[in-house]
Order: structure tokens, then C-alpha cells, then sequence
């Protein structure tokens, strides 16, 4: 006789809320309604390309049959692109330096090697939700710590102090963030370190958007700031470069070596244990690094164009408020409303076929709404999106 399979216990709170509204925006799709898509940070659904240099590194390896296994931590070539790379952004201290499936493999091969059971990491919040999803896995508890809205969604030093307990190992930092896109101040950071360094945390640095700055902004990396912090840098090529589906990212490892040496072949025999990171495309990630930045260029003029159109139009609804965003290509608008951001977000999606993501997917204070929006794709589409969020936020408010 059998019985149903009972899945493990780590998965029942596991959610991604970007690619869960997916579901019910495919129900809508099927019933003919024209979508507009503001939901998924891909910049290859809409008129990005990466460079062809990084894709015609990745053919000629394949064609030279570089098909097979590649070294766990990656080819010798990629990895120094990756460690001049980290030299550009000042970190200097690199004590090692891995080639992984995306950023998300990196992200969770480095959790898994240092948190155990009931034990936990602050995470910006809002945040990215895959950190609280790989939490939930290893059945550590989500310990959040709020961004500031008035403050431009800067970290708040004094949350973040009032979190620190005896089970906390490392701290998340998103800069520039998703889902809000803001950048970190330098003065913010460095108030980061002093906290790492003064309860011995890991600073897990998700840089994967830092070549995506707006108004002539500047990236600090805060693993240039102090050469003894605890800190794991993280890239890829999946947004500066335009190749999500690639699935190329990299962690850099610095640090004071005594403190880190244990830590870090702990993340190595779990890189060994998963043998490697697609082999091909590590030739396309050093042409990335190593060759014309152009590309930025061009995107960054488009989005600069499109950001404003999101901050302008999004402000001029009643009832929604939207700080400026200044890296990546995320926008976080609140609803000053009680009625729930989930409500709000289903809501629209049946009724005009925009797809956002509600805020609370991404965590935020409570007692607030959210929503946010991916401003990829080109003004014409983005003017009707907003458009139509304008016209049914009303009425939303109204029922």
C-alpha cells in the first residue's frame, strides 16, 4: 500500500515572490488581455543585447571544445579577471576568489558553509528574497533589518545594532539595492564595518549591479574599506554584462587570512562537492571584464531616461510616493493605504494586465504597502503601465 511522500520540512517556508505573481499572470495572459511586464529584472526581454565580444569569447571556447569540467573555483584566466576586477574596486586584500553558477549559487554555497541551525544573518529589508529563502532551507531564522525610507533607503545603523545577538554570523548588504535601488553612502558602510568587525560577522557584499549607477554616481565597495573585515564580495554577468540566462557569478573572499582560512575551504569543499561552473562561458566572463565597456553606455543612457519617467509619473498619482532610485533598474513605490500591497498588485494584474511585485514579497516595516516595478522596458510601454496603475490605484482606493 502506499502513501504520499511527505516533502522536508526546510522547504514550507520557502517563497520568491518575483517569479510567484508569474503564476497568476500566466492565468491572465490566457484570457487574451495585452500584458505589460514590470516584474522580472531580465534586460533581455526587451531592447538590451550583452556585448558580442563576451559572446563570441564563449562560442570559440565551445568550438576549441571546451566542453568539459572546468577547476571547482574556476579556470585560471577568469579568476584573475575577477581579481583585477576586484583591484579596480580597491579590495586588495583577496584571499580567494570562486566561479559559480550565478551569483545565487555563490550567495548560497557561502551561507551553507557558516550558518548552522537556529542560528541567523541580518537581511536588508526590503531585500532580495532569495537570502531569505536559502535561510529558510538551512533553517536558520530570518533576523531583518529595516531600510530607511526617508533616509533614500539607506541601511539604518541603529535597527541593525538593536538585531546583532549571539546567534548572528554574518550581515547581507544589497548595494545597489533590489529591490529599491539605492546606493549605499561611504558614511553608512564604514558604520557596517565597525559593526562586523566588533561582533566578528561576515559582511556578505551583493554587488551584482555596481556598473549600473545613475546621475554620475560612484560605487564603494566596502570590502576596500578596511583590509581586516570579514568580507565576501559578490558579482557576475548577469546584469552589467545582459546574460541572466548564462548563469555566471563569483564571490571574492577578503579578509584577515588566520581569521577566514577555516571558513574558506569549508566554501571550497562545497565547490569541489558541486564540481564546477559552466566551463564555456568563464572564457566569455574574462572578454566581459577584460574588454570594451561600451554596452554600459548604451543602457545606461536608456535607463537613465526611464528612471525618470518612472520617479516622475509614479509620484504624480495621489497616494503613492516614490523615492529616487540611483543604481540598477528597480523602483519601490509605496501606497500610502492600509489595505494590503498583495490586494493591490492582484488587483491590477487582473484588471489591466500590469505585472508588479507586491512589497511584501521583499520584506518592508510594518504597517507599510509597497510595490515594485522593473523599468526595462521602453517608455511607451512604461507610460501605459503607469497609466493604468494611476487610473486603478483610484478606484482601488475607492472600493
Amino acid at each position: 500500500m502506499s502513501s504520499k511522500i511527505i516533502p522536508a520540512k526546510r522547504t514550507e517556508n520557502i517563497t520568491y515572490a518575483v517569479r510567484d505573481i508569474v503564476v497568476l499572470a500566466n492565468e491572465v495572459a490566457k484570457t487574451g488581455k495585452e500584458m505589460l511586464y514590470l516584474n522580472i529584472g531580465d534586460p533581455n526581454l526587451f531592447d538590451f543585447e550583452p556585448p558580442k565580444h563576451l559572446v563570441e569569447a564563449t562560442y570559440q571556447a565551445m568550438l576549441r571544445n571546451k566542453n568539459g569540467y572546468s577547476p571547482s573555483s574556476g579556470i585560471k584566466e577568469a579568476v584573475e579577471a575577477i581579481r583585477k576586477e576586484g583591484n579596480k574596486k580597491g579590495i586588495d586584500n583577496i584571499l580567494d576568489i570562486f566561479v559559480t553558477t550565478g551569483a545565487s549559487e555563490a550567495i548560497d554555497i557561502c551561507l551553507t558553509a557558516l550558518v548552522n541551525e537556529g542560528e541567523n544573518v541580518l537581511t536588508p529589508t526590503p531585500g532580495y528574497p532569495l537570502y531569505t529563502a536559502i535561510q529558510s532551507k538551512l533553517q536558520a531564522y530570518e533576523n531583518p533589518y529595516y531600510l530607511d525610507e526617508e533616509n533614500n533607503w539607506q541601511p539604518d545603523i541603529n535597527d541593525i545594532k538593536k538585531k546583532i545577538n549571539d546567534k548572528t554570523k554574518a550581515i547581507v548588504l544589497i548595494n545597489p539595492n533590489n529591490p529599491t535601488g539605492s546606493l549605499y553612502s561611504t558614511e553608512i558602510l564604514e558604520e557596517i564595518v565597525k559593526l562586523a568587525l566588533e561582533h566578528n560577522l561576515v559582511i556578505f557584499a551583493d554587488e551584482i549591479y555596481d556598473k549600473l549607477l545613475f546621475d554620475g554616481k560612484k560605487h564603494v565597495s566596502i570590502g576596500s574599506l578596511n583590509k581586516e573585515v570579514s568580507c565576501i564580495t559578490f558579482g557576475g554577468l548577469s546584469k552589467n554584462y545582459m546574460v541572466p540566462g548564462f548563469r555566471i557569478g563569483w564571490g571574492i573572499i577578503s579578509g584577515k587570512d588566520e581569521n577566514l582560512r577555516e571558513y574558506i575551504e569549508a566554501i571550497n569543499k562545497i565547490l569541489r562537492a558541486r564540481l564546477s561552473a559552466n566551463h564555456p562561458e568563464q572564457y566569455g566572463l574574462v572578454a566581459a571584464l577584460e574588454q570594451d565597456q561600451s554596452h554600459l553606455t548604451i543602457a545606461m543612457a536608456k535607463l537613465a531616461k526611464r528612471r525618470d519617467l518612472t520617479f516622475e509619473m509614479l509620484n504624480a498619482i495621489p497616494g503613492i510616493s516614490c523615492v529616487k532610485p540611483e543604481g540598477a533598474f528597480y523602483a519601490f513605490p509605496r501606497l500610502h493605504t492600509n489595505k494590503p500591497d498583495f490586494d493591490f498588485v492582484k488587483g491590477l494584474l487582473k484588471e489591466t494586465g500590469v505585472v508588479v511585485v507586491h512589497g511584501s514579497g521583499f520584506g518592508q516595516l510594518p504597517g507599510t504597502q509597497h510595490f515594485r516595478v522593473v523599468f526595462l522596458p521602453n517608455e511607451e510601454i512604461l507610460t501605459k503601465a503607469y497609466n493604468n496603475i494611476g487610473a486603478f490605484y483610484k478606484k482601488f482606493l475607492g472600493e
